[in-house]
């Protein structure tokens, strides 16, 4: 497996049973790349349908690691970041397709601003739809209304507030976090933090860079310059061990970034509820099927 030379973007994919979504990401990736030189690395966390290895042999201009066991998201980016020297790393779900602009439009904008240290691109569901990426680090009110108000009311004021409602997303701004779907990073954002914290092994791990990126001083672009599809959720289900990997990840990101000082008390009310929110979600996700 030879590491192409010079590549101005690498881009990582971490793939888990995609069916033929990581071939269709790939085929985007080549008819949108534009004029750059791109080293793509497929990250495979033991697929057991084949998705992988069906994929790269239509597109061999991708490179494949295959893990021997699924060591999640996190890890699995680390790994596929510490492979390659490009100066722009793209963090790329396997079940997104690129729709809009190309990935030499997506690095000019990251060299544009030079101080951001995540961008991300317009998000589209699989109906069209404008996925509410690009949003703030809610208060713990907003969080909480959001989490149980959603889940019935989709509308509510606090999920409004959360999804930054009102901008329609064809403008770019500053934001505090983007959806992990895809960001792209320089290299010396990643040099300035760390890599990604492995105690998120699936989940939050976007947020927790996001909150490590703004502490050192970089920021979160979205930039409307390139948009993706992103069909959510295709490696990882809807079961009641993902609700709840879900909320420990949430937990440990409230209690390393928020739960500071007097808000420590907290911390067991925090895992209650989001562990009441995890079944409720599960209970609904079943009865809806």
């Amino acid at each position: 497996m030879k590491t192409p030379a010079g590549a101005e973007l690498a881009v990582v994919i971490v793939n888990y049973n995609t069916r033929g979504y990581l071939e269709r990401c790939l085929a985007s990736l080549e008819t949108h790349r534009g004029d750059i030189t791109t080293d793509v690395l497929v990250i495979d966390n033991a697929s057991r349908d084949n998705s992988h290895r069906r994929a790269v042999a239509a597109h061999p201009w991708a490179r494949v690691i295959e893990n021997r066991r699924n060591v999640y998201l996190s890890p699995a980016w680390n790994q596929g970041i510490g492979t390659t020297d490009a100066p722009y790393v793209l963090l790329l779900n396997p079940d997104a397709e690129w729709l809009h602009g190309t990935l030499a439009d997506y690095v000019a904008a990251a060299r544009e601003n030079p101080k951001a240290g995540i961008v991300g691109p317009a998000i589209r569901n699989p109906d069209g739809s404008m996925y509410p990426s690009g949003r703030p680090f809610p208060s713990v009110i907003d969080a909480v209304g959001h989490a149980f108000l959603s889940l019935f009311v989709p509308g509510n004021a606090f999920t409004r507030r959360y999804h930054m409602e009102g901008w329609d997303r064809t403008t770019e701004r500053t934001v505090d976090w983007v959806s992990g779907a895809c960001m792209l990073m320089p290299r010396a954002a990643l040099d300035a933090v760390g890599l990604f914290d492995e105690g998120f092994p699936l989940y939050a791990e976007e947020l927790d860079m996001a909150t490590r990126l703004r502490n050192a001083g970089w920021s979160v672009l979205f930039t409307p310059k390139v948009e993706i599809i992103h069909a959510i959720g295709v490696s990882t289900g809807r079961s009641r061990r993902m609700s709840r990997m879900h909320s420990a990840s949430i937990l440990r990101y409230y209690r390393k970034h928020r739960a500071t000082g007097w808000r420590k008390v907290t911390v067991p009310f925090a895992w209650m509820a989001l562990e009441a929110r995890a079944e409720i979600a599960w209970l609904k996700g079943r009865f809806v099927r």
